[in-house]
């Protein structure tokens, strides 16, 4: 459902956008021959929104188990990318936590069409230039969950809450809070980048995402977002993966 309802999307807001115009000044040029007809397709791409945000999500249950398993089980959203390195897995898992945005390309230029140009503060979707992408998300608020040496690295974050809900500042969140919690409003994410041993001392990796929904309200409030952002998002998990082949590559040894 990812990708028909990403499709749907992007039809709606190319519908929405030349049905406004029209609205306008009607573009007979794509056969919108005046206002009334420009306010139809408006109208339309609107339906076709709320059809592409409301496609059902349905929930996944793993079938092998690897350490994100331990915190995302079961998820309504995910994508998975790998990448084969000619390299030591040790060094792979090294390069993976020293990696930088401008190593990662297009990133910056993706992140700033999510932040819609504005500055923003020091965090994953405008991160310092030299600093290590996964140091800059675990003090922005992303959480080490697990990390399984030279094999497997998870990081958690909440990305819905329930309308005024805020954290407890005097008590540091904790991966058992993480894993635990499965109050209703809430959507919890995972990232994990995993490599295993592959033929001829070359290894695969591979990053995940994964997102669980507690209830239907926080899975339609996240589904218009995650189908929104979702080409962009996983281009930059892409480029993520040859930024750090990459890196591993050309380190001596």
């Amino acid at each position: 459902m990812n990708l028909a309802g990403t499709i749907l999307i992007y039809l709606a807001l190319a519908a929405i956008f030349l049905g406004a115009v029209s609205v306008v000044r009607p573009l007979t040029w794509i056969g919108i021959t005046s206002r009334p007809h420009g306010v139809a397709v408006l109208l339309s791409g609107v339906v076709v929104f709320l059809i592409g945000v409301s496609l059902p999500a349905p929930e996944k249950r793993i079938a092998e188990h690897k350490t994100i398993d331990d915190f995302v089980p079961a998820y309504q959203f995910a994508e998975s990318h790998t990448i084969r390195i000619a390299a030591p897995r040790e060094r792979v898992f090294a390069t993976i936590r020293d990696v930088t945005a401008e190593e990662i390309t297009f990133f910056r230029t993706l992140t700033w069409i999510r932040r819609f140009g504005r500055p923003g503060a020091d965090a994953i979707l405008n991160p310092p230039p030299n600093e290590p992408i996964l140091a800059v998300a675990t003090r922005s608020g992303f959480m080490k969950l697990a990390e399984e040496p030279d094999s497997e690295i998870v990081l958690g974050t909440l990305v819905v809450a329930p309308p005024g809900w805020r954290p407890n500042k005097d008590k540091k969140p904790r991966p058992e809070d993480f894993k635990a919690l499965h109050e209703p409003g809430f959507a919890l994410a995972a990232i994990s980048f995993r490599v295993v041993d592959a033929s001829k001392g070359d290894v695969l990796l591979t990053t995940e995402t994964r997102v669980y929904a507690t209830d239907a309200w926080a899975k339609r409030k996240f589904a218009a977002y995650w189908r929104t952002i979702y080409p962009g998002s996983a281009l930059i998990r892409v480029m993520w993966l040859r930024a750090i082949r990459r890196r591993a590559e050309k380190m001596p040894g």
